[in-house]
């Protein structure tokens, strides 16, 4: 299981995307009708069917703190998933960049993205998470992946998208 955690227009999609789509369901309360109800329940409802049918899945929201990761991991947990952190460190003016030059209609008002950056911690191992990885924009429309500072000494895994 992949648990993204970054600030709006970070990357986070992209990512995705390009590297776990593929192989992994994809959880999103982006996905969700906006008037949708019970957001975060639905959210782990979804996780756990996905988990339970034995397959991995990757959680593409902000999840700025361990207050909106936590569930997430216990729900990996419980269904004996490894559960892995995509860590996008902050760039705030990058991300008011991009976010910018979104559509209108995906576009998040300028005191969302302060908020969660308020919110906004670094996952850690001890958080619950089998490892965490750091990943950046490139600047030529990639990214670097590589393991978190805390991480890098005795995580164990095979590589950044060996998330289950």
């Amino acid at each position: 299981m992949a648990v993204l955690v970054g600030l709006q227009a970070s990357g986070k999609s992209t990512f995705r995307a390009r590297h776990l789509a593929a192989t992994h369901a994809v959880v999103s309360k982006d996905l969700f009708p906006r008037a949708a109800r019970h957001r975060q329940r639905r959210q782990l409802r979804l996780v756990a069917e996905a988990l339970g049918e034995g397959r991995s899945v990757v959680v593409d929201n902000t999840n700025p703190s361990p207050a909106e990761w936590a569930p997430l991991i216990g729900a990996g947990r419980a269904h004996g998933a490894r559960v892995v952190a995509y860590w996008f460190p902050p760039d705030v003016p990058g991300a008011l960049a991009r976010n910018a030059a979104r559509p209108d209609r995906e576009r998040v008002p300028g005191v969302g993205l302060y908020d969660t950056l308020r919110r906004l911690r670094e996952p850690r191992r001890a958080d619950g998470f089998d490892a965490v990885w750091e990943v950046r924009l490139d600047g030529h429309g990639g990214f670097t992946v590589r393991p978190a500072r805390e991480t890098h000494e005795g995580a164990g895994g095979s590589g950044p998208a060996a998330a289950g």
